[in-house]
C-alpha cells in the first residue's frame, strides 16, 4: 500500500508541481512541516505508533493527528518515493542535550534524498547527474531542518531564516559520522543527530520506534508536542508551554488540568486528541 497523493497534499495544503526536483522537495518538506504537527501522545497514553502506511494515512492525513520522527519521515518517504526520488533511510543518535562522549541508541530517523538531475555544488551550480540531500520533517523543534540540506561536509547552508550544516566525525568503526548541526547565533553550532550511511532496513526502524515508545527511561513516556508556523513556533512539553515569535521573543506559560490541555491541543496544535491525555509535569 502507499499514500494517497491527492489527500496529503490537500492534508499540508500544497499544490505545486509533481516532477521530482529540488524546488518539488523544498517546497514539500517546508509545507509538510508546517501541516503536520510533531506529537508524541500514542505513547503517552501507552500505544505503540504503529508504522503501516495505512495506518499512517488515516493518522496523519485523515485524522487531526501528527506523530514523531518515524512516522513522519515513514510517511514523507512513502509520498516521495511515489514521485520519483530516490529515497535512503538511516537511523540517528540525537544529540541534543547528550553529556560529553555520551553514546545514545539510534532513536532518530533521516532520509537522505536522490534528487534527479543535479544537486547545488558548493560553488552554487549543479554537479553530476544526480546529488543527495538530508531531509528531516520529525525532528519538531525550532533547529529543525525546514528545507533539503546537500549532504556536503562543512557547507553552511540557510533556509528559511534557520542555519545548518553537515560535519563529519572520526569514526571508531569503517563508517564516518555525519552530524547535523543548527546555529543558534553566528559562531555557536548546536548538534542535533548524528548518523552513518548505512541504509536501515524496515525491521530495525520498527524496533528502534518500539525502544523509544515502550523503554521505562525514553524520553518520549511525557508530553511533547511542537507546531511549525510561518510566523513562530509552539512547543509543550510536559506542562510547559513555550511560545517562541519569529523575532526570537520566548514566552512561557503553564497549562493547568486536562481540560486546558485539550482545548489547546486542539485550537493551537490542530490535534483532536484521544481519551486519556493528561498534563503531566
Amino acid at each position: 500500500m502507499s499514500v494517497d497523493l491527492d489527500k496529503y497534499f490537500a492534508r499540508i495544503g500544497w499544490d505545486g508541481g509533481r516532477a521530482p526536483t529540488l524546488d518539488t522537495l523544498r517546497s514539500l518538506q517546508h509545507a509538510h512541516v508546517l501541516g503536520i504537527p510533531f506529537e508524541n501522545i500514542d505513547v503517552v497514553v501507552g500505544t505503540v505508533p504503529s508504522l503501516d502506511l495505512s495506518d499512517l494515512e488515516a493518522k496523519l492525513v485523515a485524522g487531526s493527528r501528527g506523530g514523531y520522527c518515524f512516522e513522519q519521515n515513514t510517511l514523507f518517504a512513502d509520498v516521495l518515493e511515489q514521485l520519483g526520488y530516490g529515497v535512503t533511510r538511516y537511523t540517528g543518535r540525537v544529540r541534543v542535550g547528550a553529556r560529553p562522549g555520551e553514546i545514545r541508541p539510534r532513536t532518530h530517523l533521516v532520509l537522505g534524498i536522490e534528487v534527479p538531475g543535479g544537486i547545488e555544488a558548493p560553488g552554487g551550480g549543479p554537479q553530476g547527474s544526480g546529488g543527495r540531500y538530508l531531509v528531516d520533517v520529525g525532528f519538531g523543534s525550532t533547529d529543525a531542518l525546514l528545507e533539503p540540506l546537500p549532504m556536503f561536509p562543512g557547507l553552511v547552508r540557510e533556509g528559511r531564516g534557520r542555519r545548518h550544516r553537515l560535519v563529519l566525525e572520526e569514526a571508531d568503526g569503517p563508517a564516518p559520522v555525519w552530524v547535523l548541526q543548527a546555529a543558534r547565533s553566528e559562531d555557536a553550532w548546536t548538534e542535533l543527530v548524528a548518523f552513518t550511511l548505512d541504509a536501515a532496513p524496515l525491521p530495525d526502524i520498527g524496533v528502534a520506534n518500539w525502544h523509544v515508545s515502550t523503554h521505562p527511561r525514553s524520553p518520549f513516556r511525557r508530553l511533547f508536542v511542537q507546531r511549525t508556523h510561518v510566523d513562530g513556533h509552539l512547543a509543550l512539553d510536559g506542562t510547559t508551554l513555550t511560545r517562541t515569535a519569529r523575532d526570537g521573543t520566548v514566552t512561557v506559560e503553564q497549562v493547568d488540568g486536562p481540560e486546558a490541555l485539550r482545548e489547546l491541543l486542539e485550537s493551537e496544535f490542530g490535534i483532536t486528541p484521544p481519551p486519556g491525555v493528561r498534563p503531566e509535569r
